[in-house]
């Protein structure tokens, strides 16, 4: 391990310390927004474990997350909440795996278009049945958690994903997955099993997604599918990565902070227009900063070194 390393990860250990000090602090709105922002950080780093070395934008998030909500909806009076986060994160795995075999031979727009068509066939599945089937569109979850419990829950995720991350990167697979980034023809012809390792990072993704879903669905005491496979949540994870900066494991939570204090304040004061404002804001990041505000911090850290120099 590299002094470097070290460091990053003490720094690491030092701020989920204090984030974990918020709930003893606050349990109003601000408790609240820490919530959000811990589900948001999970997600966008889980995200980008899988499309930041390899380029492929998935717009999936929300089947999984979906998928983890009503795992928990359904069997909550057959079996304890653990179980149920357990069959969660197997079943957003077994999904995923199954959507990479099919769709990461795709690349470009057709592999986006499928990932955001997903979560739209699972949620007017999970209508159809549950209006055929059921006498409504919703399941109640009704837990003893409340937003405390569901805060360390996802800090605790989120530390865990970070490791997993860490670990990958300093891995034969995550020397794999940048061979795979830079060209994807070359790391097949150097005998990288290329559908493998993607699919390998997709379940991951789609695992953790799952969980975050499981874990957040005590938040709401209703579920439904527009809730659960809201598509605005897959842009929302797309847009908070590429603003902090997918190409950084850490780089992601620079996004998500701000951005969700500026989306709250949206959601507040313009609650017909979030669409477009979601529009505009993916204009803005891919535009006016591709490579996050890390790559812009990197890009300026290094002119300062040169005229140091």
């Amino acid at each position: 391990m590299t002094r470097r390393e070290l460091q990053g990860l003490l720094i690491g250990v030092v701020v989920l310390s204090l984030a974990a000090l918020l709930p003893l602090l606050d349990t109003g709105y601000t408790l609240s927004l820490g919530v959000t922002i811990a589900m948001y950080a999970v997600l966008t780093t889980s995200w980008t474990l899988f499309s930041g070395p390899t380029h492929y934008i998935s717009l999936a998030t929300a089947a999984f997350f979906g998928l983890g909500m009503y795992v928990v909806g359904g069997g909550l009076e057959l079996l304890p909440f653990p179980a149920l986060v357990v069959i969660a994160a197997v079943v957003g795995a077994l999904l995923a795996g199954l959507v990479g075999l099919a769709t990461l031979r795709l690349s470009g727009v057709y592999f986006v278009i499928f990932t955001l068509g997903l979560s739209e066939l699972i949620r007017q599945i999970m209508t159809w049945a549950q209006t055929t089937l059921g006498t409504s569109s919703g399941l109640y979850v009704l837990t003893d958690f409340d937003e405390r419990d569901i805060y360390w829950q996802l800090l605790t995720l989120a530390a865990m994903v970070y490791l997993l991350g860490w670990w990958i990167n300093r891995s034969r697979l995550g020397f794999a997955l940048r061979i795979i980034g830079n060209d994807e023809n070359v790391a097949a012809h150097s005998g990288i099993n290329t559908a493998l390792v993607k699919v390998f990072l997709f379940m991951i993704s789609g695992s953790v997604a799952a969980i975050t879903g499981a874990l957040l669905a005590p938040r709401w005491t209703y579920i439904e599918p527009t809730i659960a496979f809201s598509p605005m949540l897959s842009f929302l994870v797309v847009i908070m990565a590429l603003m902090g900066g997918a190409h950084r494991l850490w780089g992601p939570a620079l996004g998500v902070i701000p951005f969700t204090l500026l989306w709250d304040l949206v959601t507040v004061h313009f609650p017909n227009q979030t669409a477009l404002m979601l529009g505009i804001s993916f204009l803005l990041v891919v535009y006016a900063i591709p490579n996050g505000v890390v790559g812009l911090a990197e890009k300026f850290w290094a002119a300062f070194r040169q005229w140091r120099s």
